[in-house]
């Protein structure tokens, strides 16, 4: 990051040329950027770039216990970024799947919101309810967007602790000057603005209209970061009444995932393309992100990836008494090189003839898989244990072939023989964690509870002789705070220590 993030004239730039067209039409606009936004239309074009257009996936799941080093012999690539994220050291650049690319595009995302909210406070609209719609996305967007630094950026939120350490950058307003001096505040001070924009934010995109409501913040998809901010925070209840707005109805049933329904006859191209189509009710928010996660040549035959060992997770039997269905597959017949097989890449071609462009993704940031997952470990946390298993056995129905309730129904005597423990509430806890686990594979969820739940990640390291060696990530390393971009520093931004 050049910055906080680009500078404005860049960032403005760069926002308009998305929005209104070339660098040359740009050129002939008035310096005040404002008379740009002074339709509802031109708002709402804006409001796109409203959400950051990187990917997490690759640095959440290489720092993660969802890889492996699968040995020189068994893979063909040893590149950046995965090895620094394998060692969970600093990470160099900005490219596909880094923690610094990442940064810069959720506060690109940031300054398009806070654009759009500036706008909206300095023009009259006609069509109020319109522009109140375009405020409560932009005011929810640009809290999801700091909550994705703040938890990845800056130590974890402490449930009923003082969370006095530092944040990351809570902007709200657009960048005015060439280089802005910025405070990071405390993880305390930064969840309590996240909450301010969430909470007023929410109510406003009640009734709002989108061409295709799956890339925008919709009441649905606002509930559904509401409740993955209530879990981190800690506030049971209002992650059981945020979770529960998320499918029409509160239907989980049918609206989560149908692995052994709609996706189990597919082919392996197909379950790419339907598992992320913006017309599948599980999906709750998409964002196109430029990555290269799912190619071969990114993730996919990295010596530090999702080998034999994560495949085991993948595929044994779970705590219901079967496998979950899933479609992994196998890069080029190569094992140990898997994929979940989950992403279709897009390749945007910049120049046709040179066959040069950019790779993206469809990612789904949001599903109601996760509200239903959040929900239930929100009713463990209160000590209702039977209403955490009714949502568990919701999940599993549509997870297991042949889903019996007679004999894949969790009990609480099933999960304590399973995991050889004596507590219930152990028990039940356990199976949701792993249940999380094997569900969100290769999407980056499993690092989130590994800060949540203090959960030590162990890495192992093969010789060329075959020796096998392991180091840990325990739950106080600074390490799980991934380094801030160190051209930060030129706005009085610390880093993080090391």
């Amino acid at each position: 990051m050049k910055r906080i993030y680009h500078i404005i004239k860049t960032i403005v730039t760069c926002l308009l040329l998305v929005v209104f067209g070339s660098c040359e039409k740009y050129l002939e606009q008035a310096p005040d950027m404002r008379t740009d936004l002074s339709t509802l239309d031109n708002i709402g074009k804006l409001l796109v770039s409203a959400y950051p257009a990187r990917e997490y996936i690759t640095f959440a799941e290489a720092a993660s216990d969802n890889v492996e080093d699968k040995s020189a012999a068994l893979s063909r690539n040893n590149d950046e970024p995965y090895n620094s994220l394998y060692f969970w050291d600093e990470v160099q650049g900005t490219g596909a799947g880094t923690p610094g690319g990442y940064w810069n595009a959720a506060y690109s995302a940031i300054s398009a919101a806070n654009h759009a909210l500036e706008a909206l406070d300095n023009n009259l609209y006609d069509d109020t309810k319109r522009a109140e719609v375009y405020r409560g996305e932009a005011l929810v967007a640009r809290a999801y967007a700091h909550f994705m630094l703040v938890t990845f950026f800056a130590r974890a939120y402490e449930i009923g602790g003082d969370n006095d350490s530092p944040g990351i950058p809570y902007v709200t307003t657009p960048e005015t000057v060439a280089i802005a001096p910025y405070s990071r505040g405390t993880v305390r001070s930064v969840y309590e603005q996240i909450e301010k924009d969430l909470t007023e934010g929410l109510p406003l995109v009640t009734g709002g209209v989108w061409q295709v409501p799956k890339y925008h913040f919709t009441p649905q998809a606002a509930h559904a970061f509401a409740a993955r901010f209530y879990l981190f925070k800690g506030e049971w209840d209002k992650v059981i009444e945020h979770a529960s707005a998320v499918p029409p109805e509160n239907d989980f049933k049918t609206s989560i995932r149908q692995y052994n329904g709609s996706l189990y006859n597919l082919t392996y191209n197909e379950h790419r393309i339907e598992y992320t189509k913006a017309d599948k009710p599980w999906n709750v928010l998409l964002i196109n992100a430029y990555s290269s996660f799912q190619r071969s040549s990114g993730f996919g035959f990295n010596r530090y990836s999702f080998g034999e060992k994560n495949k085991t997770v993948l595929t044994k039997s779970t705590v219901f008494g079967a496998t979950f269905r899933n479609r992994y597959g196998i890069y080029s017949s190569s094992p140990p090189n898997y994929t979940t097989n989950k992403f279709e890449e897009y390749f945007y071609y910049t120049n046709v003839a040179a066959g040069t462009g950019q790779h993206y993704i469809m990612q789904p940031v949001f599903t109601t898989d996760e509200a239903l997952l959040n929900r239930a470990e929100a009713y463990i946390h209160k000590d209702m244990l039977s209403e955490a298993i009714a949502d568990l056995n919701t999940f599993a129905s549509t997870r297991i072939v042949n889903y019996s309730s007679t004999s894949h129904a969790l009990t609480f005597d099933k999960a304590k023989a399973y995991y050889n423990v004596s507590d219930n509430k152990e028990a039940i806890m356990a199976a949701l964690l792993e249940t999380k686990r094997i569900a969100f594979m290769q999407e980056g969820m499993r690092w989130f509870d590994i800060l949540r739940h203090k959960i030590t990640v162990e890495h192992n390291h093969i010789a060329s002789d075959g020796t096998e060696t392991f180091s840990y990530l325990e739950p106080d390393d600074n390490r799980r705070m991934f380094q801030i971009p160190q051209d930060a520093k030129i706005s009085g931004i610390e880093l993080n220590p090391r």
